[in-house]
């Protein structure tokens, strides 16, 4: 098993930066991939990006590419979603999870086997 932690919500005002925390414990040797996926209310969850744990190979979606950024230290087993510019329309609840399949399926939330209970990030105007 794999627990995922997640830290760093909050209130930011639109315009400004928050990063994310995910903390892995656990099996975390049987996963390859990380992601952070987002879920505003009334909407379906979106995927925002993804990183493996070895090599590097970062993804993201095409709409927050630039804005947003996915790092991750090892040493930690910890990964990082870097929120930069944010919008009112990044308002959501943030998910960190984890795949043990590495195939690059990053994208479909259905491919994740492990979930944290999500940060939630609030963007005032």
């Amino acid at each position: 098993q794999v627990q995922l932690v997640e830290s760093g919500g909050g209130l930011v005002q639109a315009g400004g930066s928050l990063r994310l925390s995910c903390a892995a414990s656990g099996r975390t040797s049987s996963t390859t991939f990380m992601g952070w996926f987002r879920q505003a209310p009334g909407k379906e969850r979106e995927f925002v990006a993804a990183i493996n744990w070895t090599g590097g190979m970062s993804y993201y979606v095409d709409s927050l590419k630039g804005r947003f950024t996915i790092s991750r230290d090892n040493a930690k087993n910890t990964v990082y979603l870097q929120m930069n510019r944010v919008e009112p329309e990044d308002t959501a609840v943030y998910y960190c999870a984890a795949k043990r399949s590495p195939l690059p399926t990053v994208r479909l939330a259905t491919s994740y086997d492990y979930w944290g209970q999500g940060t939630q990030v609030t963007v005032s105007s």
